[in-house]
């Protein structure tokens, strides 16, 4: 995932966009949850990606579909009961 689109998705869970960082167990629920409903309010006319795109740039992908992993990641995470750390690499 890249950078930029990392920390919008973060901060659309309701996270500071810190990179380090760590979702404790009892928190995934919430950032999992205000994820979701913030991507599905741009879904419905909210406002677009922060990223401007110029003409010669790769098709955009959808921030709902960038964020797939993540939520799958969340899902998980929440069902094991388990933390999640969150690191650049």
């Amino acid at each position: 995932m890249f950078g930029d689109v990392a920390v919008e998705l973060l901060k659309l869970a309701g996270l500071s966009g810190n990179v380090p960082s760590a979702i404790l167990a009892a928190d995934i629920a919430e950032a999992l949850s205000g994820l979701e409903g913030a991507l599905a309010h741009r879904k419905t006319g909210g406002s677009g990606s922060v990223a401007d795109r110029d003409s010669e740039a790769e098709p955009v992908v959808p921030l709902d579909r960038r964020a797939l992993p993540l939520i799958a990641l969340l899902r998980q995470a929440a069902e094991a009961g388990t933390d999640v750390m969150i690191e650049a690499r």
